[in-house]
Parts: C-alpha cells; structure tokens; sequence
C-alpha cells in the first residue's frame, strides 16, 4: 500500500507526502532525495554529468525499489511520469495523487524556494515561465492517465492540501477496495 504523489516540480509533493506521513503515522520518501542518495550528488550534478538519461535510469530503479514498502507515502520527481514503466509501478503499487498547479503558481513557488533552484536544473534553455508553461502542457495527459485522483494546489496551504487528499483516500487507507472519489 503506497501512496505515490506525483505533480510539476513546486505542486507540494514533499510537503504534503510529509504531512500525510505524520498523519497517517507512515514513513514517507521523497524520490529525488533517494536518487541523489544514491548517486552520492545533487540532481543538478547528475544531469551535468551523465545527463538526463542517466539520472532517468537511476529514478526508475530507485522507483522500483520504493514502492516495495508498505504503507509508505511517496513523493515522485515531477518528471516520472515519463517512463510508462514509472507510471505502471507507481499505479500498481497503491493509489496515485496528482497534486496539480496552474504554470503562475508552480512559477511563484520556485522563484521562491531557492534550495529546489540549486537542487534541480533547468530542463531546456527557454526562460522558466516558458519551460514550465510547455513542460506542464506535455506532462498534464501523462498525470491525469497515472491519477487516481487529483487536488488542486493554487492558492491552498499544504496543511489544507493534505486534509483534502487523506478525505479522499479514508476508505482506501483503512483497507477498502475503491475509496477514492475525485478521479480525474
């Protein structure tokens, strides 16, 4: 039983997968945390220095081996659902949760978190408006097909975002078959 978060980088993956975990009383994970674990270097690292193959490769097996626990709250990287083997892991472990933003919002977040910045790298040479505007639009129709269910993160605090995902999640977390209203 994994609860995968997935979502554009700055949606809240981590903060909620956090928050969620403390409620719930589950362990949580955050994927990029794990990669760069791995890797011994920050993502940014990763990219400048095998490229984005590479550091898509190392998120595939870290995924694999993740979502073997039990009762684990996950907070996927923004772009692991990429891979179609990414998404049939994340689904076939559990319930998955896209916590969705318009492309001001997730903008706003970024500029203001200055540790994701050093963190992870810019993903084409376009202004960040611009990159996160085109990637949104190309990563959307993948979210929405992994997506048990999705709630919007604009203009909410995370506390708040939680709330609503663990109201939509009861019945699936307390071991019933279905329990997930809100599909996409």
């Amino acid at each position: 039983m994994v609860l995968s978060l997935i979502g554009y980088r700055g949606s809240g993956k981590s903060t909620v997968a956090r928050l969620l975990a403390s409620a719930w009383d589950w362990p949580w994970q955050d994927a990029d945390a794990a990669i760069e674990a791995l890797a011994g270097q920050s993502i940014a690292m990763i990219f400048a220095e095998h490229g984005e193959a590479a550091f898509r490769e190392l998120e595939t097996r870290v995924l694999r081996e993740l979502v073997r626990q039990d009762r684990l709250v996950l907070a996927a990287g923004g772009g692991a659902v990429l891979r179609p083997e990414n998404r049939e892991l994340l689904r076939a472990a559990g319930k998955v949760a896209w916590l969705r933003a318009d492309a001001a919002t997730l903008l706003a977040r970024l500029e203001a978190d200055a540790a994701s910045t050093l963190r992870r790298p810019p993903l084409t040479d376009l202004a960040p408006a611009e990159e996160i505007a085109i990637l949104l639009s190309q990563r959307e129709p993948l979210y929405r097909q992994c997506a048990d269910v999705v709630v919007e993160t604009a203009g909410k605090p995370a506390e708040r975002v939680a709330a609503e995902l663990a109201e939509l999640l009861s019945v699936w977390r307390q071991g019933g078959q279905d329990g997930a209203a809100g599909v996409p």
